[in-house]
Parts: C-alpha cells; structure tokens; sequence
C-alpha cells in the first residue's frame, strides 16, 4: 500500500545524512553572517557609526539641561561604542534574513502541521520584538528621560558616560522586545497542552502582579517606565489569550487515519 500524498510530503527531507546537515548548516551560518556584514558595510558608509549613536542617543540629549553633552570617560569608548552600535543596527536590520536561514535549515525536517505552527510564530515573535523595541525608543525613553530630569537638582549638571548609556538602551530594548513577546509564550503555552484557554483566563489577576514585578526588576526606579512596561503587558497577555484561541484552531494537527474498513 503507497503512502498518502500529504504523509510524502511530511516526511520530505528527514533522512539526509550527518554529515550533508553539517554542511547545510555552515552554509547556512555563512549566509546570515554575509548578511549581516553586507549590512554593516553599508551602514558604515552611510550614515556611518557616529550617526548611528547620535541617533540612538537623541532622546537622552533632547532633555538634558542647554549645553550638557554626554562624555567618554574611556580611551577608546568613542570608537568602540558606536562600532558596538553599529553592529547591533546591522544584526536587527539582518535578522529577517537570519531568522530564514534558520527557517530553511529546520523546516524539512519538520511535519506539515510542525510547520504551521513554527513559521508564523518566528514571524509573528520577530515582528512584536521590533514593534517592543520602537515602543520603547519613540514613547518610553523621552518620557523616562523628562521625568527623570525634573527631579534633577539645579546644582548637578547631568553629563551621562555614552558607554553606561548604551548599556541602559540594550538592558530597555531587550526588556521592552521580550515583554512583547507575551502573546507567542501564551499561544505556545497552550499549543504545548501546558496551559488551557480557561486556566490562563483565571490566571489573569496573578499575572497583572507578575507583570508590575518583572517592571520594577528590569527597569529603572521610576514610575513612568514601569507602568509603560507593565501595562503593555497585561494588554498582550490579553491579546495572547484572543489569538491562541485562533490559532490553535488553524494549527491544530491532523487527526490520525481510521483504519480503514476494508483492510
């Protein structure tokens, strides 16, 4: 008796040998790495890294006081920070390439329904980390930054250290991309049979608590940027709960053949 079509097709690509993974995947590694670097090449001709770091540190200088810039307090921090920033512009504008190389190296080996599930998730997490990442870079900082500078007494001139900067803008980043990602961790969560759709529902008050935790760990001392964190939060966590009830029911895996009557 031949296999089915759709049962052909699942299993297309599972018995490669080791040794044939092995190089798919260097080839692969070498291709995002090409991305990556082509990415930086450019963006080192233009707009160069100094413009870079002026651009991610133009919410921080619209509020310190008239004439306050920040300071290197390190040899060589005015060329390593912005090269540092450089390359985290590249990898994040790279990574739609990275994440598909990633993508074409598991997918064959995965079952159709696997792969209804996998895809949208790596596009769907990819796209809320960026959409965390802008929410906090055009709402959050300006709003921490002119909260914090109104308790700043008149006698201290705030000049910040552009190292100790970029180390609070990928601590905030990270935070901000990770926090967004409560929806995926929701759908996976009751994907996985861990969590039921009425479980997470009577969840909802314990994670409001969580979320306001995890806010004043991970950001800084200030009201503003905790509530910007916290709330986001429990409104994804809604909307994880919405879309794991859709997409569970679009991703759900085929159920088994019944055996067939004339056998």
């Amino acid at each position: 008796m031949s296999d089915s079509p759709d049962k052909a097709d699942e299993l297309a690509g599972t018995e490669q040998p080791f040794v044939q993974h092995l190089m798919e995947l260097r080839d692969r590694l070498v291709r995002a790495i090409m991305a990556v670097a082509v990415v930086a090449a450019v963006l080192a001709i233009y707009p160069g890294p100094a413009a870079l770091y002026d651009l991610l540190a133009a919410p921080l200088v619209a509020h310190l006081p008239a004439g306050s810039t920040l300071i290197a307090t390190s040899v060589i921090s005015p060329f390593m920070v912005p090269l540092k920033v450089l390359m985290m512009t590249a990898l994040m504008i790279a990574l739609p390439v990275v994440l598909y190389q990633l993508w074409a190296f598991v997918a064959p080996g995965l079952y159709a329904s696997e792969k209804k599930l996998v895809l949208p998730l790596v596009i769907s997490s990819t796209i809320l980390f960026f959409i965390g990442v802008a929410f906090c870079y055009f709402f959050v900082f300006g709003r921490v930054f002119a909260f914090i500078q109104s308790f700043a007494p008149k006698s201290i001139t705030a000049s910040p250290d552009i190292e100790a900067y970029l180390s609070f803008v990928l601590t905030m980043f990270l935070a901000f991309g990770l926090a967004f990602e409560v929806p995926v961790v929701v759908v996976v969560l009751v994907r996985m049979g861990i969590f039921s759709i009425e479980k997470l529902k009577e969840f909802r008050g314990y994670f409001v608590v969580l979320a306001f935790i995890i806010a004043a760990i991970v950001t800084p001392p200030d009201v503003v940027s905790q509530l910007a964190l916290a709330i986001p939060m429990c409104l994804l966590y809604e909307l994880g709960i919405w879309a794991a009830q859709l997409f569970i029911r679009q991703t759900k895996a085929p159920e088994p053949d019944a055996p067939a009557a004339d056998a």
